[in-house]
C-alpha cells in the first residue's frame, strides 16, 4: 500500500493538565476545544480563516468546534501539518484527513501548497491507481458518508474499483502479497493454466467482500454496467459476499425467538433489520440467466429471507429463480423453516408449492410431433429448406426430452421432500396432498417413493379418519408399485383395505400377464371375497394397453379390458363398501371373524408373491 509523509520536524505535542499543546518559546493565543478535547496553540496562516470567523474575548482566542469531521485524530493531524510535523497519510486515514482540512477550509487561496492540495494529489496519484488502496479508502468513507460524497471520494473510488475489476489482473496495481497470489495463477506468457483459471477470474471477489452493502452494492451496479464480467463470476461474488455477511442467521434468529421486549430485543430488531436489507440488496444484484447462480444458493437466500421477514417480493423473485432449476434442488434445501405465527407447521410447504407451480408454468414443452405440412415433403425431393425444417424438429425434440428430463427429476426430489415433511404432526392433509398432486402422472415412473411419504404421514397422523386416509391414498397409483412396495402394502394396517385389495389383484394381472397363470389367493382374502358374492377362483382379465376403467371416486382398477369381469365386480363392491373399522352389522354385531382375518393381513406375503414369482417363470418356460 502506498502512503505520504508531509512535514520534517519531530512530534513536540504534548498533554499537560487535560490539554494538548505544542513545545513553542512563543507563548500561544488560541485555543480549539474538538469534541470535549482542548487544543492550546498559535494562530497561523493556514488556519486564518476559522480564526476570522470566531471573535476575541480575551488574550487567548477560543474557538469551538463540536461536529468536526474525523474527531481528535483528524484535527491533530491537520496541526501538526500547521507545525510542520512529520505526519504519516495512507489509504487508512486520507479520507479523515480530507474531511478535516475541507472543514478548517485549508485551500490554496490562504496559503500555496496548503494541505487540501498536498491530499488530493497524493489521492489522485497513489490511491486511485492501486486495488487495496481504493478498497481501504472506500471503506473508510463510510465513517463521513455525506462528507465523502460532497467531496467526490466515494463515487471516484467505486470508478476506479470497478475499471479495475474489467481489466485483467496483471494489469492491476496489486499489493505485493495479492498480486503474488494472483500472478502465481498466470503462465510466463501471460496465458492462465486451466486449473486457476476460475479463481484468477474472479481475483476481486474476497476483497470486495469486505464492503458494507451501500458500497458494495454501487460498487457492483458499476461493475454489471461495464458489461465485461460474465454473470457466473457475478453470481460467484455474490455468493462468496452472503457467506460473509449472513452467516448462521437460523441460529441467530431462533435463539432471540424467546426474548422480551427489552433493550436487547430492540438490539436484535435492528440486526435483523441491517440483514434483511442486505439480503434483499443481494437478491437485487443477481444475475438474471439461469445457472449464473446455484440452486442450493438460491434456497438458502430463500430460507435466510423467511427468516428475516424479508419483503414478499424479494420471496418471489427467489422462488421464480429456484423454478428455474428446480432439478438441481436438494431436499435439505427445500427444508425452508416457517416462522408464521398463522401456521404451526415446522416448514414452509407454501413456498415450496409456489416454487413447484412455477416450475410447472415454466416447464411447456415443445410439441413432439412436427405439424402435417412438414410431413408431406417427399424424401426424393428433398430441399434444403426441408432439411433446415428437420433439423429444426430434432432440436424441438431434443428441447422437448430435456424439459422431459427435468420433469423426471423434480418429481424425485419432492418425493424426498414430502417424505420429510410428512413427519410433522401440524401437517394439514391439503397441503400435503396438494404437493403430491402438483406432479404430473408421466414424471413418476414408480411410486415408491410416494408410498413411503403416505406410509410415514399416516404414522405420524393415527388420528385420521377413514374419508381422509381414503383421501390420502387417492394420490397412489397401485400399478406402479415394486414388489418390495407391494409386499409392504399387504401388511400395512394403515392403508385403506381397498388399497390392500388393488394391490393384490395389480400383482394377480402382472403375473397373468407375465405367465399366463395366477397364483392362489390367502384363504382369509378368499373369504372375504365370497361374503361379497365374489368368485376368487377366476383371474382378472386381461391387461389392456388402450382401456382405462375409472370410478368416479377415482379408485379403480384400470387397464382391465372387460368392466363386465369380476375383478369389476370388485371395484364396484369395495365402491360401496366403506370398509370402516367402526361399522357395524345389522344386528348390531361386530364384524364377521373373516373380515378381522382380513385386517390381520396375510400371515406370509413373502411367500405368497414369491410364489406368484415361480409360477410366472414356469409358465413362461411352458410358452
Amino acid at each position: 500500500m502506498k502512503f505520504m509523509k508531509l512535514g520534517s520536524r519531530p512530534d513536540t505535542f504534548y498533554t499537560a493538565e487535560s490539554v494538548r499543546t505544542v513545545s513553542s518559546e512563543v507563548s500561544s493565543d488560541l485555543i480549539i476545544e474538538v469534541k470535549g478535547c482542548k487544543y492550546l496553540l498559535h494562530k497561523c496562516l493556514r488556519l486564518q480563516r476559522i480564526c476570522c470567523e470566531s471573535p476575541e474575548t480575551s488574550q487567548h482566542q477560543i474557538i469551538q468546534l463540536p461536529d468536526f469531521p474525523g474527531g481528535i485524530e483528524a484535527f491533530e493531524l491537520c496541526a501538526k501539518f500547521c507545525y510542520g510535523i512529520t505526519i504519516t497519510l495512507s489509504a487508512y486515514n486520507i479520507v479523515a484527513a480530507q474531511c478535516a482540512a475541507e472543514y478548517l477550509q485549508m485551500t490554496e487561496d490562504v496559503e500555496k501548497g496548503n494541505l487540501i492540495y498536498k491530499l488530493e494529489v497524493f489521492f489522485n496519484s497513489c490511491i486511485l491507481q492501486g486495488w487495496r488502496d481504493s478498497i481501504v479508502t472506500l471503506q473508510s468513507t463510510k465513517a463521513f458518508p455525506l462528507w465523502s460524497e460532497d467531496l467526490g471520494i466515494t463515487s471516484r473510488c467505486i470508478e476506479s474499483i470497478a475499471s479495475k475489476v474489467l481489466t485483467h489482473p496483471s494489469k492491476v496495481s496489486l499489493s505485493h502479497s495479492h498480486s503474488r497470489r494472483v500472478r502465481d495463477d498466470i503462465s510466463c506468457n501471460g496465458a492462465e493454466s486451466q486449473r486457476h483459471k476460475s479463481t484468477t477470474k474472479g481475483w476481486w471477489a474476497e476483497d470486495m467482500a469486505e464492503l458494507g452493502i451501500d458500497l458494495y452494492w454501487r460498487a457492483m451496479i458499476a461493475i454489471k454496467s461495464g458489461g465485461k464480467i460474465p454473470s457466473n463470476l457475478i453470481g460467484q461474488a455474490l455468493q462468496i459476499y452472503a457467506s460473509r455477511w449472513l452467516p448462521n442467521i437460523s441460529r441467530q434468529v431462533k435463539a432471540n425467538q424467546g426474548a422480551t421486549w427489552d433493550s436487547d430485543s430492540e438490539s436484535t430488531g435492528e440486526i435483523s433489520s441491517k440483514h434483511r436489507l442486505l439480503l434483499e440488496s443481494i437478491v437485487s444484484l443477481l444475475p438474471s440467466d439461469k445457472g449464473d447462480v446455484s440452486c442450493s444458493f438460491l434456497l438458502k437466500l430463500l430460507k435466510a429471507a423467511n427468516i428475516l421477514n424479508a419483503s414478499s417480493s424479494s420471496k418471489m423473485e427467489l422462488a421464480r429463480r429456484v423454478a428455474l432449476q428446480l432439478e438441481e434442488a436438494r431436499v435439505s434445501d427445500l427444508l425452508i423453516p416457517s416462522l408464521s405465527y398463522s401456521s404451526d407447521t415446522l416448514y414452509d410447504v407454501d413456498i415450496v408449492l409456489t416454487i413447484l407451480e412455477e416450475f410447472m408454468l415454466q416447464g411447456q414443452s415443445p410439441p413432439t410431433s412436427p405439424p402435417r405440412s412438414r410431413l408431406g415433403f417427399e424424401r426424393r425431393r428433398r430441399s434444403r429448406s426441408a432439411e433446415n425444417i428437420d433439423f429444426e424438429f430434432q432440436e424441438s425434440r431434443r428441447s422437448s426430452s430435456a424439459s422431459h428430463s427435468s420433469k423426471l427429476k423434480v418429481a424425485k426430489i419432492m418425493d424426498g421432500y414430502l417424505q420429510e415433511i410428512a413427519r410433522d404432526i401440524n401437517l394439514p392433509l391439503s397441503k400435503f396432498i396438494a404437493i403430491a398432486e402438483k406432479i404430473p402422472d408421466f414424471s413418476r415412473l414408480d411410486h415408491d417413493d410416494l408410498y413411503r411419504a403416505i406410509d410415514i404421514y399416516l404414522k405420524a397422523h393415527p388420528d385420521l379418519n377413514k374419508s381422509e386416509r381414503k383421501k390420502l391414498c387417492r394420490i397412489l397409483d397401485c400399478k406402479k408399485l415394486s414388489v418390495e412396495a407391494c409386499m409392504h402394502a399387504a401388511q400395512n394396517e394403515k392403508l385403506p383395505l381397498r388399497v390392500v385389495v388393488q394391490v393384490l389383484f395389480f400383482e394377480q394381472a402382472r403375473a397373468a400377464m407375465a405367465g399366463g397363470k395366477v397364483a392362489e389367493l390367502p384363504s382369509n382374502i378368499k373369504a372375504l371375497l365370497a361374503a361379497h358374492n365374489i368368485d376368487p377362483s377366476r383371474p382378472p382379465g386381461t391387461l389392456s394397453t388402450t382401456t382405462s376403467i375409472r370410478g368416479d371416486d377415482q379408485w379403480s382398477v384400470s387397464g382391465l379390458k372387460s368392466p363386465k369381469s369380476r375383478t369389476s365386480t370388485l371395484r364396484m363392491k369395495l365402491a360401496e363398501d366403506d370398509f370402516d373399522e367402526y361399522d357395524m352389522n345389522p344386528d348390531g354385531l361386530g364384524r364377521s371373524s373373516k373380515f378381522k382375518a382380513f385386517c390381520a393381513l396375510p400371515t406370509g406375503p413373502k411367500k405368497m408373491f414369491s410364489k406368484l414369482l415361480s409360477i410366472n417363470r414356469s409358465g413362461s418356460e411352458k410358452n
